[in-house]
């Protein structure tokens, strides 16, 4: 069970707040088979042409999703990491702000984007990244995380936009 891999850790990144560490689902490889295999499950029932991961923890499972699922990968990164040109989105945390890029031919002609990170918290990263892939004219057809932390309603931030997640808190 996947749930079973995932550590709490207290007061991280700051006081009251609980993270979800996936470091010990990482190290496992039974764990991190059977996170794969269930976004694998997930994505074999949606449409889409290429999946894009959120820096950083989006792309350790939106790369092996996307070897998996025979697709290519898009990074989202923190500004100023890609080499090429840039669109850029700037979103709330729950405990600050910050900015994403991708760049700018990464999903051309509509491409169909599948979304992937570890964890769905407010989400503010998850709905940056859709808008900007929008931005770009591509398509975003759904997000996919192995982590929902229902508790702070990121779903409802996104709207229509399906969502899916191994593991809700």
């Amino acid at each position: 069970m996947i749930a079973s891999y995932i550590r709490d850790v207290p007061d991280f990144p700051k006081p009251g707040i609980v993270f979800k560490d996936i470091t010990p689902l990482l190290q496992s490889a039974e764990g991190l088979r059977e996170a794969i295999d269930g976004l694998a499950e997930i994505a074999s029932g949606l449409s889409f042409d290429v999946i894009c991961g959120i820096e950083s923890r989006g792309f350790i499972f939106g790369t092996a999703l996307a070897r998996q699922l025979d697709v290519g990968f898009i990074p989202i990164r923190k500004p100023g990491k890609l080499p090429w040109k840039t669109a850029s989105e700037s979103y709330e945390l729950e405990y600050g702000s910050d900015t994403i890029e991708i760049h700018v031919d990464a999903a051309p002609d509509g491409q169909r984007v599948l979304l992937v990170d570890d964890l769905l918290a407010t989400g503010g990263t998850m709905q940056a990244a859709w808008k900007l892939v929008e931005k770009i004219g591509g398509t975003p057809v759904a997000c996919v995380c192995v982590i929902e932390l229902a508790f702070l309603a990121g779903r409802e931030r996104l709207g229509a936009a399906p969502v899916h997640s191994l593991i809700q808190y």
